[in-house]
């Protein structure tokens, strides 16, 4: 074959493989088309049975509240109407009555003025005597109509067009929600989530982020307040969640559409303190770990199950609980687990004090930062600044042949040094000791 041919056939080999690319590009492209659609089409129709559903049921429910205050106000004039007809009904059987009575003197005195001559003069002075105790000249009173109720219904015509006002502004469509999910990160048994407002128009009061299993249940609140990021503890590893989030504008109750789900997870494994330490109760999932001995000659270092600190990760020591002071105890990583050890003040460790002095292979520092106490949140975080390659010239004992910068932070203060460690490590351990019972700390 020449040299034009074979020439040819490459151009064309490379042509194919450009085809090919292109239509699996083109592919993945008509997918995420196909994926967007379906969201446009799925988010829609939840949207339009959402507002049918709220509105029917707010319909029902005006159509109620209406019911039972027309049945308030209509039992409010049959009351009235009751306790004022009771009295008139009383004064109408009297008069009635006063009338029965005159009838009947009337028709015993016309009786008494026909009679003979011989009983007219016994029956006059009967009908009159009895003319005297019926009290002829005592007549009831009966109310003037300005006296009793007038009843009537006032009926505020400003309830129909405030409900006016008010239903043209209830409710909204949105074509994005005003907050998404910018970013989520593993981390040992749990994801970082982070979230951004995408309309600045929108002010907001608080966030509130909720997760669930992607294969199964009910979203739960994971966060709510005012950051803009929230670590999801307790996941299990190699397992897919879906994150959202909303938000709440100021001065308002409702809370606004939810964010696009994201699925993230983990696949490292948490961070767990070590079972079995003398002096030390750990929490179901061992995370926590509480200091329980009083006997301060038995307090020795508890470690983590694993090395499962990575660099460029961050490990944060959460004080829930704080006991009495003492300056041999520790909170921080290691190179390895030194079976007895009173403390992390040693060599091949990074620590910090209760009482925030800092120590560097069991050396303390100049820089100190905070006391630990309750509420307390220790951070660590390392990268790898160089390592330095051994040779004659660069023995592993001299030291100094890979190095950690390291930054540790508490409180509103942190200090940042340079870890100088014989040889290169991948993991770390992390560890605590209290010399009195009382400390509890979770890890993650």
């Amino acid at each position: 074959m020449s040299i034009e041919a074979e020439a040819l056939l490459q151009e064309a080999k490379e042509s194919i493989e450009a085809a090919q690319n292109y239509r699996s590009e083109l592919q993945q492209r008509l997918h995420g088309l196909s994926q967007a659609r379906k969201q446009v089409r799925g988010t829609s129709s939840q949207a339009r049975e959402g507002l049918k559903r709220h509105f029917s049921e707010l319909q029902s429910a005006v159509t109620q509240l209406l019911a039972d205050r027309l049945s308030v106000l209509l039992n409010e004039v049959e009351v009235i109407e009751q306790d004022s007809i009771r009295p008139l009904d009383d004064c109408q059987k009297l008069i009635e009555q006063g009338v029965s009575t005159a009838d009947e003197l009337l028709r015993e005195g016309e009786l008494a003025i026909r009679c003979g001559l011989g009983e007219k003069e016994d029956q006059l002075g009967s009908f009159t005597k009895k003319a005297l105790h019926i009290q002829l000249d005592s007549l009831p009173e009966v109310p003037a109509l300005v006296d009793v109720p007038c009843v009537s219904a006032q009926l505020d015509d400003s309830l129909l067009y405030a409900l006016r006002e008010r239903v043209s502004r209830h409710g909204s469509v949105s074509s994005h929600p005003p907050v998404q999910i910018e970013e989520l990160q593993e981390r040992p048994g749990s994801v970082l989530v982070r979230w951004c407002k995408v309309d600045d128009d929108y002010v907001v009061q608080d966030y509130r982020l909720q997760y669930r299993r992607a294969v199964s249940g009910q979203y739960e609140d994971a966060y709510i307040g005012r950051e803009q990021e929230f670590l999801v503890l307790h996941l299990d590893p190699h397992t897919d969640h879906l994150f959202r989030v909303c938000a709440r504008g100021e001065g308002r109750t409702e809370w606004s559409p939810w964010s696009v789900p994201q699925t993230g997870y983990t696949t490292l494994a948490p961070h767990e303190w070590c079972p079995g330490s003398e002096g030390y109760i750990l929490s179901s999932r061992r995370n926590i770990a509480m200091r329980s001995d009083s006997s301060p000659s038995k307090a020795t270092v508890l470690y983590s199950n694993a090395p499962t600190y990575f660099c460029g990760q961050t490990l944060t020591f959460k004080i829930s609980a704080a006991g009495q002071v003492d300056t041999r105890d520790s909170i921080g990583v290691c190179v390895g687990c030194e079976e007895g050890a009173e403390s992390l003040q040693r060599d091949q460790a990074v620590c910090i004090s209760t009482n925030g002095a800092v120590f560097v292979n069991g050396k303390e520092m100049t820089n100190q930062l905070p006391s630990i106490t309750l509420g307390s949140a220790v951070t660590f975080d390392m990268e790898v600044v160089n390592i330095l390659p051994v040779s004659n010239n660069n023995n592993l004992s001299d030291g100094g042949n890979f190095k950690l910068r390291v930054t540790i932070g508490s409180g509103n203060r942190e200090v940042v040094f340079d870890w100088l460690l014989e040889q290169a490590v991948d993991c770390l351990f992390f560890g605590c000791s209290f010399a009195y019972p009382g400390w509890k700390v979770l890890v993650f």
